[in-house]
């Protein structure tokens, strides 16, 4: 999947680097500013539109009257990131060096189905490190993995030491509940070691233009086996709501290989390779430029189901969607 890195990374600075008119600094033209670089780079409009009917004129007619050149920066922040609110993408967003403008609904809306005090019954204090990963065997000889975050790099050694530990449990579940994302990379690294031959896990497009249609081809991603320690047993991929980005793309990965089962709740979305553009005023914007979808050619970006849907319960003494896990690998 490498070469198709450079390649979406290429395709995207081509949509980020596309002129836009010259606006002035004031309250009128870093809304335009901002709004036309939405309109000529966002990459969902078209599927939001069908999903809750998104119209980005309609957006325009109806934020620009709340612009004028009396307004405070206060302000005009709060305007302009109302207004990307509208997009539902919790990777949009409006920085200042006053405020950071977001849309966190995704996760916000929905139980959080994670407690940390849980985790720590479940770690104890032995448990292993292996840069990003933290991992141990539990009582059934099911290995526990706890991957918070993608955006500390986990290497092949890491991950070599890390299975080599586990290699005889009977099963292993990798819990990215809570995972935000990070570095795609680390992500497909993680993936590769539970596939055993070249797989098909989804496709990617880039912006050609700056109609809302504009989009080159569809383009296979594809996982390569790792060519060092793999696994070969049951897996069970511990998800929830606040599973996002790098993360639910992840998800989407594993979800489709065999031997497989993802459980707990539905993942947050997030899967627009996010770019950066700045107003006349110095704010920057991220947005979504390049869509991914998973291998039937469906769109993740509000996230995907799980196998098993399992909640955690309210006082519980134990992780529910953990156990729920173990008893399907002991299985």
């Amino acid at each position: 999947m490498k070469h198709l890195y450079y390649w979406l990374l290429a395709g995207c600075l081509l949509a980020a680097c596309v002129d836009t008119d010259e606006r002035a600094d004031s309250a009128t033209g870093n809304f335009e500013a901002l709004w036309h670089i939405i309109d000529e780079h966002y990459c969902f409009f078209d599927y939001k539109q069908q999903q809750y009917g998104l119209d980005w004129q309609e957006v325009y007619d109806r934020y620009r009257p709340r612009v004028d050149n009396n307004m405070s920066a206060d302000q005009l922040f709060e305007v302009l990131s109302d207004m990307l609110a509208e997009l539902r993408d919790g990777h949009v967003n409006l920085s200042s060096s006053m405020d950071y403008g977001r849309y966190w609904k995704w996760q916000e809306n929905y139980p959080y189905n994670l407690s940390d005090s849980l985790i720590r019954q479940y770690l104890g204090t032995d448990y292993k490190i292996a840069s990003g990963l933290r991992y141990r065997v539990l009582s059934d000889n099911i290995g526990y993995v706890r991957c918070a975050s993608f955006e500390t790099p986990i290497g092949e050694g890491n991950l070599d030491e890390a299975l080599s530990y586990l290699l005889l449990c009977r099963g292993l579940i990798i819990d990215i509940r809570s995972n935000g994302g990070g570095d795609l990379t680390t992500a497909e690294r993680l993936a590769g070691r539970f596939v055993q031959e070249k797989t098909l896990v989804g496709y990617i497009q880039h912006k050609t233009g700056s109609g809302h249609h504009d989009f080159s081809e569809l383009e296979p991603m594809y996982l390569e086996p790792s060519s060092n320690v793999r696994w070969h047993k049951g897996v069970c991929v511990l998800t929830n709501r606040s599973v996002y980005s790098a993360a639910n793309a992840f998800a989407v990965w594993m979800s489709q290989l065999p031997g497989v089962t993802l459980v707990g709740d539905h993942t947050g979305g997030g899967s627009g390779m996010p770019m950066s553009n700045s107003l006349p005023n110095g704010w920057s914007v991220r947005y979504s430029a390049c869509p991914m979808y998973d291998a039937n050619r469906q769109q993740t970006e509000f996230g995907i189901a799980p196998d098993v849907r399992v909640a955690l319960g309210d006082g519980t003494p134990q992780d529910d969607i953990i156990e729920a896990a173990r008893q399907l690998l002991v299985k």
